[in-house]
């Protein structure tokens, strides 16, 4: 174990380089006809050692030495022009075939491997947008993006339904490294969208760094999509009528979110400790959103195992005591507070195949 340490440590990685696949196609096309060159020059040089049979006297001139080299790295070979001394036999052998074995790989092997690439990454992008329905398109990938994107992997959202659109840059990079699909470009333009699948999203999560933009890619994801979901951030709390007005379903104001806790924090250190607990997912508490159970049908909701903090009712936010909800119905939704992770005391309800109180029921 401790030999296996110390062969790995102080290696250098250093990062790949990211080539086009047709710079790579020209780098050995080069290196290519550079073989052919030398091999010519090999052949002129030495041209007494070789015999052409189509001529009379024999001799080998330029055009010959060229003809000669391009059949042979070819592999045609027609045999009227062979070498007819023993070194250059020996030449051929152990230098113009190494020549030739470098020449098919370098042109022919790397043509191949830049078609066949290109079409499997052709193919790969037909196929993802032909199963790309229903998903969900990340505007941004910054701090925020990078949140939400965890928040809904960890909820159960599968990493092959998530696009995020962005300019590039390092946000490509981490996009790609968290294994997500990444359209380039500007969010506020019509046809980045479309190219992201926005027509047929189910939500679209808006987190670009500047209102404006925010607003403009509102505006135009509801254009394209009147049924998606939209969330979007604002910096400034006096732009939320505004992304509202949009198009947003919903607004969530991250200085002034980020002000109220640092407040909150300053004056009650443990309850700003239970907040931050509240908005990190997998350890403590958290706020979910649930089926009402059959069981719980006609309860009022204080009674139930969970906190209930607020009910769903016809698409209406009610909170807990409300007298609208003092008794739960049918096709409830509830906002509750629990344990982040399943507990013997805590049992996850809906879970254990509980029967669901929807409207069908």
């Amino acid at each position: 174990m401790a030999d296996d340490v110390r062969d790995t440590t102080g290696r250098v990685a250093l990062p790949d380089k990211v080539r086009s696949p047709w710079w790579q196609l020209g780098r050995r096309m080069l290196l290519a006809v550079l073989i052919l060159v030398g091999t010519v020059m090999l052949v002129y040089l030495d041209r007494d050692a070789y015999r052409d049979n189509n001529d009379p006297t024999g001799q080998v001139d330029m055009i010959d030495s060229i003809y000669y080299t391009t059949v042979t790295l070819s592999t045609t070979g027609y045999g009227d022009i062979a070498p007819d001394e023993a070194h250059s036999r020996m030449i051929n052998a152990f230098v113009v075939t190494p020549l030739r074995i470098a020449f098919l790989v370098l042109l022919i092997g790397t043509t191949l491997e830049v078609l066949a690439s290109q079409g499997r990454e052709m193919f790969r992008v037909a196929r993802w947008r032909r199963q790309m329905n229903q998903h969900v398109v990340v505007v941004g990938y910054g701090t925020k993006g990078r949140s939400a994107v965890e928040t809904l992997v960890n909820n159960g959202f599968d990493r092959d339904t998530i696009v995020v659109v962005d300019t590039g840059g390092q946000a490509l990079q981490d996009a790609h490294s968290d294994g997500l699909a990444v359209v380039t470009g500007d969010a506020t333009r019509r046809d980045v969208l479309l190219r992201a699948g926005v027509a047929r999203a189910d939500h679209v999560i808006i987190t670009t760094d500047r209102d404006d933009s925010n607003v403009l890619a509102t505006l135009t994801v509801r254009q394209i999509n009147p049924d998606a979901f939209i969330v979007s951030a604002v910096r400034e709390g006096e732009n939320v009528p505004l992304m509202k007005q949009s198009g947003a379903n919903s607004v969530i104001t991250s200085s002034d979110a980020v002000g109220r806790l640092l407040g909150l924090s300053s004056l009650s250190p443990t309850l700003g400790s239970v907040m931050e607990d509240l908005l990190t997912y997998g350890e403590g508490l958290e706020v979910a959103e649930r089926d009402l159970l059959v069981n719980e049908v006609g309860q009022p909701p204080q009674s139930l195992p969970d906190q209930v903090i607020a009910v769903v009712r016809d698409e209406k936010v009610y909170r807990y005591f409300d007298p609208v909800v003092t008794q739960l119905a049918r096709g409830d939704r509830l906002v509750v507070v629990r344990p982040a992770k399943e507990l013997p005391w805590a049992p996850r309800p809906g879970t254990h195949d509980e029967e669901l109180a929807t409207d069908e029921a």
